[in-house]
């Protein structure tokens, strides 16, 4: 079924890759953080770390959740590490801060970061007061999407009728999960190494490349004249 916002009252958000374009590469600082963890904690050069860190992010969702998993790596210690970076490559985006305040109903950031760095992204960004909450990492008990549960435990903290949402997201794989539940979906192509890695087509509604201008589709369409009955 092809995308429509008329039947949206909830509107979910990644955060990283979503919100800002790939091509400012914040997340390139994050991906060398980790790199860096990893080596320290495993005595291992920086190629073996890497090897690991994709290793663990396309196995588990998230490098966090390998490390939990097999090296027992506190989550807190890890975030706080990795998301050491500089915000100053992000700019303000007032008209995309315009555009998503006049979309109806509840808009929510759902992100596998932790909610302190997802605050300063929207804050580097200036659309903070643009979304009425968040689902980050802790939230989901450090179980990331795409599993189930973290897409779940989001729909009853927030009270969302899947049938009644859209989720905009830049990893494909992650889309699956909410399709499954009813959701509408579209996947914004950044171009990005990982982005349309597990993708299946038939989860996901629309594909776009530019949220603004996908932004400016929904609000013309949510303007025009429909039948009544």
């Amino acid at each position: 079924m092809p995308f429509d916002p008329a039947r949206v009252d909830c509107w979910i958000f990644d955060l990283d890759n979503t919100l800002y374009p790939a091509s400012v590469q914040l997340f390139d600082q994050i991906d060398v953080l980790m790199g860096r963890f990893i080596a320290e904690l495993l005595g291992c050069d920086l190629a073996e770390a890497r090897r690991v860190q994709k290793m663990y992010f396309h196995d588990h969702g998230t490098t966090l959740a390998g490390l939990m998993h097999y090296h027992a790596v506190d989550p807190r210690d890890f975030l706080s590490y990795v998301h050491a970076i500089d915000m100053g490559v992000l700019s303000k985006a007032p008209r995309i801060a315009d555009k998503l305040r006049a979309l109806p109903g509840q808009r929510l950031i759902f992100t596998n970061a932790d909610g302190p760095y997802a605050e300063r992204v929207l804050d580097a960004l200036g659309i903070t007061d643009c979304f009425d909450g968040m689902w980050d990492i802790h939230a989901m008990e450090y179980r990331p999407k795409p599993e189930m549960s973290a897409y779940t435990s989001l729909v009853e903290r927030f009270g969302i009728d899947p049938e009644r949402a859209v989720f905009v997201e830049d990893s494909a794989r992650n889309l699956s999960p909410a399709k499954g539940l009813g959701m509408q979906t579209v996947w914004i192509d950044m171009a990005t190494d990982w982005g349309d890695r597990a993708k299946d087509d038939a989860a996901i509604d629309l594909v776009i490349d530019d949220l603004e201008r996908w932004l400016d589709s929904v609000a013309a369409e949510l303007a025009r004249p429909r039948p009544l009955g």
